[in-house]
């Protein structure tokens, strides 16, 4: 059985890259309203594509009556008795930004070095193709019945995710929740994700002064708010790079080596640089909070007056451990700078956004499912349980909405995919592997 499902895999991996590379060809960008077209293109190429494999029932459908983003929701039924799988990705795509940083035009699909470079290549259209591939494999003999969900404001925040649970909670409802969006530790070494950060960003304003005066007549007594914004955002790190805030959590993870070479390389961080805070480096990743400043407002350099700044305001983007929670995070960090702000200076505190962080119990019957399967794909390399630095809050929505089912994040992304980035690519190799596990576990599913 395990060979006629790998051989078939064979067979139809070139018509799963054809529909592959025809979604990643519409500009699915859901963060630019102009796109707005492309997105709901983009869900409608989706439908199409399961429509033709038979699913007894799909539908495009939006949490808002004045055309919200459009997932898609689609069914089809196994035999009596089986478990019900939903396989989750999303059709849409991160902004490429300026096309000259691209090796080649970014919504047109390029060969090279066994790589598949275009934006949404790997994140997460590949997800979607993956999906397909596995059900492909099993035509109308599917061992167990599958929804498919594929959203269309991943890249946004996932905003209207809650409301689409809620209103669709009974069809979306299943034993298993495959959720497609993740990366793999290695080329040839697949991942379990069982960890991501959450994530609390706010903007943080430091006023000294009503208006700008004279740094020659007023420099020495008053303090201009740029270094007292300065003076606040060195208060957040020891001299070692270890936050201080006091009040968030941490804790352990995974025993996983990163090598050096490897991390330098795949971070892009200069030959000199020295990395910051202490303990193991993936706790430092995975399992430790971190904060980065990912803004500032003050004035230019070039151009600038010869006068002291009245108010400076930066964007502190906190990531939050495994087992902590936005509202604590926020509130240890709200706290933090009401004490460290300088010299009486005027502080402002806006939250932006939240995201809650994730811990899964990989133990069951599911998860062993999946490593038997992946163990499989990989010619015997079991997977490594991984954490994410990064954050995906839809996944506690799944795991609030969903409390009986097991949630498994997997992925076809690799440590070189470049998501986010200019020359984003999919491991064409790695992602074989990918829709053969997949396909795997949906037989394993069904014994078990």
């Amino acid at each position: 059985m395990s060979a006629d499902i790998r051989a078939r895999v064979q067979q139809l991996l070139p018509g799963i890259r054809r529909d592959l590379e025809d979604l990643v060809r519409i500009p699915s960008v859901s963060a630019d309203p102009a796109r707005a077209d492309d997105v709901r293109r983009s869900a409608e190429a989706v439908a199409e594509l399961l429509r033709a494999e038979d699913f007894d029932s799909v539908d495009i459908v939006s949490a808002r009556e004045d055309g919200g983003a459009p997932a898609v929701i689609a069914h089809k039924a196994g035999p009596a008795g089986a478990p019900t799988v939903l396989l989750y990705a999303h059709h849409d795509v991160q902004p490429e930004n300026d096309h000259a940083e691209w090796d080649s035009p970014p919504f047109e699909p390029t060969e090279r070095d066994g790589r598949l470079y275009a934006r949404g290549a790997a994140d997460d259209k590949a997800g979607i193709a993956a999906h397909l591939g596995a059900v492909r494999v099993f035509g109308d003999d599917l061992p167990v019945s599958v929804t498919l969900f594929v959203e269309g404001e991943e890249e946004v925040g996932s905003d209207t995710l809650p409301e689409l649970l809620r209103r669709h909670r009974d069809r979306l409802a299943a034993d298993v929740i495959v959720i497609a969006d993740s990366a793999n530790w290695d080329i040839g070494v697949p991942a379990l994700t069982t960890s991501l950060r959450g994530l609390v960003r706010a903007d943080v304003e430091v006023r000294t002064l009503t208006h700008a005066v004279h740094s020659g007549m007023w420099g020495g007594l008053v303090p201009d708010a740029l270094i007292a914004l300065s003076r606040l955002i060195a208060s957040f790190h020891d001299d070692a790079g270890d936050l201080v805030i006091e009040g968030l959590h941490h804790g352990p993870a995974a025993d996983v080596e990163y090598p050096e070479e490897r991390l330098r390389a795949e971070s892009g961080a200069n030959p000199g640089v020295e990395w910051i805070g202490t303990g193991a480096v993936v706790e430092r990743l995975w399992t430790k909070p971190a904060l980065s400043i990912t803004g500032l407002d003050a004035p230019a350099v070039d151009g600038a007056s010869n006068t002291l700044v009245p108010a400076a305001r930066a964007k502190v983007s906190l990531r939050i451990a495994p087992g902590d929670t936005a509202e604590n995070a926020l509130e240890c960090l709200r706290r933090h700078c009401e004490q460290h702000v300088p010299w009486g200076a005027e502080l402002g505190f806006t939250v932006v956004d939240t995201g809650e962080a994730t811990s899964i119990d990989a133990t069951g019957p599911a998860y062993d499912a999946a490593r038997a399967a992946f163990t499989e794909a990989w010619d015997g390399t079991a997977p490594v349980d991984m954490g994410i630095g990064g954050s995906i809050p839809f996944i506690a929505e799944f795991l609030e909405t969903f409390p009986q089912a097991s949630v498994l994040v997997t992925g076809v992304e690799d440590p070189d995919t470049r998501a986010h980035g200019a020359n984003e690519g999919l491991h064409l190799a790695e992602f074989e592997r990918v829709v053969l596990a997949e396909a795997l576990l949906l037989r394993n599913l069904a014994r078990d």
